[in-house]
């Protein structure tokens, strides 16, 4: 993994969420699940935003062998109540909570932390996140167990499907705006620009970034 390529795609990356941004400057996680540690160095040498891990034992054992200072850890991926304990020393922001349980033990093992809630807005039965009519009471949960709630996430349609990603993201943005909340963690590498045009404040991007998985 060469840095000066991956510094190339975040500038141009930078320069999409420039032009595309409607809710003022857009965060990049730079999604590392998959790669090495030597995606983690980069992504902090070029001071992105944060790092996007998706698996328990994976972004353990990566992040144990990242020396110095590196960007906020951001845990995205499905989440089960279990690991949350593995995952306390490591992770700084839970974007993935989704159901009460996991805010209880979230709350248990990581007192005060910030998250985000996750919807599932495409309806997708695959998918993570709870229901849009669920989301005020999870939110109104977490804030009662000391937990902060930056914001809202949610991943777009499966299948490339412009009108259902727009739909999704527009539904969780005003979500976001009836409850308060500033932050909408939604698009990744080929939704970017109907989240963009939808109130985004973080996108997650890999592929992008770092190349090809292996």
């Amino acid at each position: 993994m060469d840095e000066a390529d991956v510094a190339r795609r975040l500038a141009q990356l930078r320069d999409v969420l420039a032009a595309g941004a409607t809710r003022g400057p857009v965060a990049v996680c730079a999604v590392t699940k998959g790669f090495s540690a030597e995606a983690v160095r980069i992504a902090a040498s070029l001071r992105c935003d944060a790092i996007g891990e998706n698996y328990a034992q994976e972004a353990i054992a990566k992040l144990a062998s990242v020396d110095g200072v590196r960007p906020p850890v951001h845990f995205i991926g499905r989440l089960q109540s279990n690991k949350v304990k593995l995952l306390a020393a490591v992770v700084d922001v839970w974007q993935s909570v989704d159901r009460p349980g996991l805010v209880d033990e979230i709350a248990k093992r990581a007192a005060g932390a910030s998250i985000y809630v996750q919807v599932n807005a495409t309806g997708e039965p695959d998918k993570g996140g709870c229901a849009p009519g669920e989301t005020a009471d999870l939110v109104s949960r977490a804030t009662a167990s000391g937990l902060h709630v930056l914001g809202l996430m949610t991943v777009g349609p499966t299948r490339p499907d412009p009108a259902r990603a727009q739909a999704a993201f527009g539904a969780v943005r005003r979500l976001a705006d009836d409850l308060g909340l500033a932050a909408c963690s939604m698009g990744m590498s080929d939704d970017l620009a109907v989240a963009l045009r939808e109130g985004s404040t973080m996108v997650r991007v890999g592929t992008a970034l770092f190349g090809p998985r292996a």
